[in-house]
């Protein structure tokens, strides 16, 4: 894997920092020099002798011997490294003695797109370190150093706890311990030091996290436009795209930094805040299998005194609205169910669509079926939204007729048209907007459902019909070469959802009260293949539901306007309105207003130009 610039610089300045260390540091280092052979001898030869044919030892021991000889002070156990596991139902994490920090995150209810078990984290470039005071002008980063390692203990409510530990001769400790509960995804992680003013200066913890992302979804750059950067600052919360690579800084409190892909989190939290840090992040254009690298500093405050105890925690889990509400430290924002101008709808979502979809997992097997249900309760809510935008259209096709009868009267004057027009739709008890608002009143839950089935952690890997993934897009073809604004693959589901769609289009021409105008002739025709390229890559949940939501619609539709809404008795209805003294609303009396004015200063104009 090649590097780029900022990493470059960065490896540039760690060797510049570390040779100026090294010179500086020189001259009490001679001092210790007898010492530090003496006690280096004495451990290389506890060590086993290698074989022949192992004569080069590993990049991991030869750096962890090197930094025993800097740090002569401590007791440090074999530079080997060992592996400890810890697991409940959820999750398996397996923990390095170097640095004594997690170093591989299985999740076991969980797997790949291809099948694999879900590794949320493994690497080298995964790290959790700090700077300690290992001797006289000597410090060392925690992930460097090899701990001992302590016995797995299960408690009295069954959580599973395990501890590495470092000393000095002295008596100084530091210990990291690890405290997994059953059935969850959340490591409560504490810091413990005996003789922490000794370890640490200034009463301050620079913490280095950095995390590597990568693929687990089908799709690599749809996870991408999914991956977030997400932050609780002083008690806000917000998030940052990933886009091509960024950074953010925050001076005031931090409680949480996470990173968010599509689908799960690794995140750290500080029960006492980091006093401020900073995160940045790249996207690697060398690489095909990893999102995202990012590496954060963090700063935390140790109290003062000998023994301190650092108390955090880390999450390696799903991003699931009700797993991370649980914690009550405002997790569960990270779940993206309504952002922008949209970001309303995420009360939508939380409040009403996960309680009656949950509801509904428990108790069918399908979740294909969930979303069918799903979809039948969504429109028996609005079917009184539609019934009065249907019978809006069917009063305005009513009044085709006059409407044509006033267009041909006043063809050369539309001011006067429109007055007209206004008056006839007063007397017939006609709302201009009877057709509109219900149509608007529909996007809230258009789009809460789209952020829905896109964020919702549950439909992945839930097939249904074709689809083996209602969480991706269903593909019954890939294509050898990419369309513009379509993909290199045909969704079945974004075909049915167009289709029916471009039904409910056709049929709606026939109430249209003038298809005489080629833009509104062939505007509905323009939206459904607009569809197509927008749905082909989205979640197969999403054109599933479109697909059930148009059917449905276009079958009330035809019902209430064949069975339900009669045209004899709405031209019947729009007599008897015209026998009632007519009020105009206070909105309506200002655009006949404001028409008269207009047609005033309009014949004022005409007279002024025969003068």
């Amino acid at each position: 894997m090649g590097m780029d610039r900022n990493t470059i610089i960065g490896f540039t300045l760690i060797g510049a920092l570390l040779i100026g260390m090294f010179y500086i540091n020189s001259k009490s280092r001679l001092a210790h020099e007898g010492e530090q052979k003496r006690i280096a001898d004495s451990i290389a030869a506890t060590l086993p002798k290698p074989d022949t044919a192992l004569a080069k030892l590993d990049s991991l021991k030869t750096d962890s011997l090197k930094q025993q000889k800097q740090t002569a002070l401590l007791q440090l156990p074999d530079a080997t490294e060992q592996l400890v596991t810890m697991e409940n139902e959820v999750v398996k994490i397996t923990f390095s003695n170097i640095g004594g920090q997690p170093k591989i995150v299985e999740l076991k209810k969980y797997k790949t797109h291809d099948g694999k078990p879900l590794i949320l984290m493994n690497g080298s470039y995964n790290k959790f370190s700090y700077a300690i005071n290992t001797g006289n002008n000597q410090t060392a980063q925690t992930a460097q150093l090899p701990f001992a390692v302590g016995n797995t203990m299960v408690n009295a409510d069954k959580s599973q706890s395990i501890s590495f530990s470092i000393k000095d001769s002295l008596g100084k400790e530091l210990v990291h311990q690890y405290t997994l509960q059953p059935n969850d995804y959340l490591v409560n992680f504490s810091i413990n030091m005996t003789g922490a003013d000794k370890w640490v200066s200034q009463n301050t913890v620079n913490v280095l996290w950095q995390t590597e992302v990568r693929q687990v979804e089908k799709d690599m750059n749809y996870e991408r436009q999914q991956t977030h950067i997400a932050f609780s600052n002083n008690g806000d919360f917000d998030f940052e795209y990933l886009g091509s690579g960024d950074d953010e800084k925050f001076t005031k409190p931090v409680e949480w930094l996470s990173v968010k892909q599509q689908f799960f989190i690794n995140a750290v939290v500080a029960k006492d805040k980091f006093q401020s840090s900073d995160i940045k992040w790249e996207v690697p254009d060398d690489t095909l299998s990893v999102v995202a690298k990012t590496t954060a500093n963090m700063r935390l405050s140790v109290p003062n005194g000998s023994t301190a105890v650092l108390p955090l925690q880390l999450y390696y889990g799903p991003s699931d609205y009700t797993v991370l509400k649980k914690y009550n430290n405002g997790m569960e924002k990270i779940v993206p169910y309504g952002t922008g101008i949209f970001s309303f709808v995420k009360y939508i979502n939380r409040h009403f669509l996960l309680p009656v979809f949950d509801f509904l997992a428990k108790n069918v097997a399908s979740m294909g079926m969930v979303i069918l249900l799903l979809t039948l309760i969504i429109r028996l809510i609005t079917s009184p939204i539609l019934y009065k935008s249907y019978l809006s259209g069917a009063k305005m096709k009513a009044l085709k007729p006059e409407i044509d009868e006033l267009k041909a009267k006043y063809k050369d004057d539309q001011q006067a048209f429109s007055m007209e027009q206004m008056k006839l739709w007063k007397s017939a008890g006609v709302s201009p907007l009877g057709g509109c608002l219900p149509a608007l009143l529909q996007i809230p839950i258009f789009m809460s459902l789209y952020y829905f089935f896109q964020a919702n952690v549950s439909l992945r890997g839930q097939g249904f019909l074709w689809a083996n993934d209602l969480s991706a897009y269903d593909s019954i073809a890939t294509l050898p070469f990419k369309i513009p604004f379509y993909g290199d693959h045909v969704s079945l589901f974004t075909l049915t959802a167009v289709i029916t769609s471009l039904l409910i289009s056709i049929y709606s021409m026939s109430s249209m009260q003038d298809n005489t105008n080629p833009v509104m002739k062939y505007m509905p025709y323009i939206f459904p293949v607009l569809l197509l390229g927008v749905f082909n890559s989205l979640p197969a949940a999403l054109t599933w539901y479109y697909t059930v939501s148009n059917t449905i619609t276009l079958l009330m539709q035809i019902v209430i306007q064949k069975y339900i809404i009669s045209p004899g008795k709405i031209r019947a209805k729009i007599d008897e309105n015209r026998k009632k003294p007519v009020k105009a609303s206070g909105w309506a009396q200002k655009v006949q207003q404001m028409q008269e004015n207009n047609k005033k200063i309009q014949e004022m104009r005409n007279k002024t130009n025969k003068k």
